[in-house]
């Protein structure tokens, strides 16, 4: 089985060198292979911060039921974890969108100082 995978990992990587291998087209393959990165990531995201709030609601109602078996920072501490990864993605958009309007990188410029200026009354 490993033999196989490793045949058919260096049959994939001869087909794909079949173009230029300078480092534009490494970049670019690299920047294509990466694009569905954020919808992944967001998806994961949403898919555990719903599991650990469903958790988070299940251990406190364990702490209703037997509070000296179960603490109630058990559940806490999965709801307000839920609740951060929910809310990544959201955040995630708003930080983008705030620091690059197009959302394309190509407007990211490096903060300058221009002046400094002191007022002495």
């Amino acid at each position: 089985m490993g033999a196989a995978f490793t045949v058919g990992t260096i049959m994939s990587g001869q087909a794909h060198a079949a173009g230029a291998n300078n480092f534009g087209s490494i970049a670019e393959n690299i920047n294509t292979s990466i694009a569905s990165l954020p919808g992944l990531l967001t998806g994961l995201s949403y898919l555990f911060g719903i599991l650990l709030g469903v958790l988070g609601i299940m251990k406190i109602k364990d702490h209703v039921e037997n509070p000296t078996q179960t603490p109630l920072k058990d559940g806490a501490i999965r709801l307000a974890a839920g609740g951060a990864l929910f809310a990544l993605p959201i955040i995630f958009e708003a930080m983008t969108e705030t620091l690059d309007e197009g959302g394309t990188g190509a407007n990211a410029q490096a903060a300058t100082l221009n002046a400094v200026g002191f007022n002495v009354n």
